[in-house]
């Protein structure tokens, strides 16, 4: 299938592991041409700088200012036609809702929310010069699936969800589509690294990693496919979304959590 996305350009934040990696490679691999933005770059993303078709913008989009510089590196290329909202960071409180400081509310805010805020305000102008395009944020099935130990981040990417659905109503008319997306667990270094979700959650249940893996694959009724998704299916989805094959789709959200969540 053509997505039409040849001679596109693209910005995507956390672009230089796991899934926002996967996007941009995916980008690539179309024809697009991709700002990619990241704290620092890796292996793999410098790879794909290699091939010609992406740049490395090294940002910290905690920083209010950082966003703006992102996004303006699609001069480079004379504008901008698609904005893919991945960056974000997940931190357990397993000490309870009570806990949890001001500063850490603010933090987790400030990356999983407002890194999303300042980076679409900096890319609808561009989107508008160009008649138009999309905009894909990355959200989780914690939007939706509350839980105690990630209260923050919870409420985070809730906030994501309702800002894209209100953006895709007052920009429809400017034709700019805002989608996003609600992974559940992921094959990624945030999941199973060294310090992820599960190597956190083995230390603090007493287990080791294969157990918390498994426990995670099994929670909520678990998965109905038996397996994390991976990063690349992830992709598909925000490339779909981002090309005009899904002409007609905004202010929706697509959950791809292998069968985790039973709910209608």
């Amino acid at each position: 299938m053509d997505l039409g996305l040849a001679g596109k350009v693209a910005v995507v934040t956390g672009a230089s592991k796991g899934i926002g990696l996967a996007i941009a490679q995916g980008l690539v691999a179309e024809g697009a041409r991709v700002i990619a933005g990241a704290r620092s770059s890796t292996t793999e993303l410098d790879e794909l700088v290699a091939t010609g078709s992406a740049v490395f913008e090294s940002v910290d989009l905690s920083q209010p200012d950082a966003p703006g510089r992102l996004v303006g590196r699609a001069a480079d290329f004379g504008g901008l036609d698609i904005l893919v909202n991945n960056v974000g960071a997940v931190a357990f409180r397993f000490d309870g809702f009570l806990s949890i400081t001001d500063e850490q509310w603010l933090s987790t805010l400030n990356l999983s929310f407002l890194a999303a805020v300042r980076t679409t305000r900096a890319a609808i102008p561009l989107l508008i010069e160009r008649g138009g395009g999309n905009v894909v944020t990355i959200g989780s099935v914690n939007a939706f699936l509350p839980d105690p130990p990630v209260v923050d981040y919870s409420a985070a990417k809730a906030a994501v969800w309702n800002l894209s659905k209100s953006l895709s109503k007052e920009y429809g008319p400017q034709n700019i589509r805002f989608n996003t997306i609600s992974p559940g667990p992921v094959a990624t270094q945030l999941w199973l690294g060294e310090n992820g979700v599960a190597a956190t959650a083995a230390k603090n249940m007493g287990v080791d990693f294969d157990t918390a893996r498994d426990r995670v694959v099994a929670s909520q009724g678990g998965f109905s496919t038996g397996r994390f998704t991976q990063p690349s299916e992830v992709a598909d989805l925000a490339l779909i979304l981002a090309s005009n094959r899904a002409g007609n789709v905004t202010g929706a959200d697509f959950l791809i959590d292998g069968g985790l969540i039973k709910t209608l």
